[in-house]
């Protein structure tokens, strides 16, 4: 009997703004798989792309993955690192074993002095995944993860008003959430909060922090809103 290899397909979604787009230091956060069979490995890089020596900058690789049960592990690491001029420098492996009906997610950021400066991320499933399974929250092994993407003082204060706020409120949703930001004309730019690849609200930024705290709470009730509608989105789909 041959052996029936699993072919695996990479699927590379550069988050807006992402590591071969956006970086205001010219240090750049790269994400290098590599498969054999069904095991992948994931090296963690940066690049400085500058003649100038870097310190006091910090990283964080994690992965979310899901199980052909539906179940959801991560496994992340995180650390400081300085880098030499022109240097590419390996920060972090993982190993990614995927089978059938199993996806995961990688996400990789670099910082400094907890501002973004660079992210990279990567998608991977296997080909002969036919169709999703549908995740109830009990599965989720994380919850409350808000990822920030935002490029200006405006959009940083987006998202601390925001993180502030999800945070005392006590509700940890089992799903990502993404501040995104992107520049519109001049110095003003669109700020929008998406789960799920679904933007759930978009709004052009203000530089007053009464219009973006009202922008906080909006966006609060339709995280309500949509984590109540996906409860009994999946609760129908197992009837």
């Amino acid at each position: 009997m041959k052996k029936n290899v699993l072919n695996i397909f990479f699927c590379v979604f550069v988050i807006l703004f992402s590591s071969n787009s956006f970086s205001q230091e010219n240090l750049y956060a790269k994400l290098i798989p590599k498969a054999v069979d069904n095991l992948i490995d994931i090296r963690a890089v940066a690049l400085n792309n500058t003649p100038i020596f870097k310190d006091d900058y910090s990283y964080l690789l994690f992965s979310l993955k899901r199980g052909s049960n539906g179940n959801y592990s991560r496994n992340s690491q995180s650390g400081k690192f300085s880098i030499e001029p022109g240097e590419q420098k390996e920060l972090s492996t993982l190993k990614i074993s995927i089978q059938k009906d199993e996806e995961c997610k990688v996400y990789f950021f670099i910082r400094k002095f907890g501002q973004l400066v660079s992210k990279d991320s990567v998608v991977i499933y296997a080909a002969e995944k036919i169709i999703d399974k549908k995740i109830e929250e009990s599965d989720f092994e994380i919850k409350g993860i808000v990822v920030d993407n935002a490029i200006t003082k405006i959009g940083k204060d987006f998202f601390d008003y925001f993180y502030q706020s999800y945070n005392s409120s006590g509700v940890k949703y089992p799903f990502i959430i993404t501040i995104k930001e992107k520049p519109y004309f001049g110095r003003s730019s669109i700020i929008s909060v998406e789960v799920d690849d679904r933007k759930l609200i978009e709004f052009n930024s203000k530089p007053d922090e009464d219009f973006l705290r009202s922008y906080v709470r909006q966006t609060l009730q339709k995280l309500n809103m949509y984590s109540k509608q996906r409860k009994l989105l999946y609760k129908n789909s197992r009837i």
